[in-house]
């Protein structure tokens, strides 16, 4: 089982940059998939950004493709969201989440962080 808290949210201005973090519990970490996951208000949750369990595939949302970076530290346990060129439609909560293989679903979810861009 892994717990997950994500961090760095917070309100930047158009065109600005911002890191979020996502520390996970646990000795396993490793073998987690991960992923990125956004929801704005009155709208769906969507996918953000994956990447696999030892950081060498990753995917991406083609709305954030080219400005946003994810990226892991398995020695911290921890699982980055790099974002740059922030526009206002990034305006959302963005969660963090694992799962243990590429077929499975998404099983475990971070509480959110939130992420304000303003004009």
């Amino acid at each position: 089982q892994v717990q997950l808290v994500e961090s760095g949210g917070g309100l930047v201005q158009a065109g600005g940059s911002l890191r979020l973090s996502c520390a996970a519990s646990g000795r396993t970490f490793s073998t987690y998939n991960m992923g990125w996951f956004r929801q704005a208000p009155g709208k769906e949750r969507e996918f953000v950004a994956a990447i696999s369990s030892g950081g060498d595939n990753t995917l991406y949302a083609d709305s954030v493709k080219g400005r946003f970076t994810i990226s892991r530290d398995n020695a911290k346990n921890t699982v980055y969201l790099q974002m740059n060129g922030l526009k206002l439609e990034d305006t959302a909560v963005y969660y963090c989440a694992a799962r243990l293989t590429r077929a499975a679903s998404y099983g475990y979810w971070g509480q959110g962080t939130q992420v304000t861009v303003s004009s």
